[in-house]
């Protein structure tokens, strides 16, 4: 009964040895409480300049021809509704304007 005891600790401590062993091997973080651990989220790699650099690069950024005719294309279709009597009302004479009367 002693010498399974005596067994029993010797593999115990050749168990804890080898999990020690290849933690430092594989360069794992030994929990033997098994207690949450924010180890494994810290691993990751950031994933933020990956995300920025799938987007391609802006060209209305810098380009003022790209910014002029956008900005012409939008007053041209916004005299194209007020001429057909759909564009915004004029100053003061809105829906909550009108809902007072």
């Amino acid at each position: 009964m002693a010498t399974g005891g005596l067994k029993g600790m010797l593999t115990a401590a050749v168990t804890q040895g080898v999990t020690e062993a290849r933690a430092r091997i594989f360069g794992h973080v030994l929990n033997p409480t098994g207690q949450r651990s924010p180890h494994k989220l810290l691993r990751k790699k950031l994933i933020g300049q990956k995300v920025a650099e799938w987007y391609p690069y802006d060209i209305k950024q810098d380009d003022p021809l790209v910014m002029a005719r956008e900005e012409q294309e939008r007053l041209s279709k916004l005299e194209m509704l007020k001429r057909r009597g759909k564009g915004p009302p004029k100053k003061g004479q809105g829906k909550r304007a009108s809902k007072r009367k």
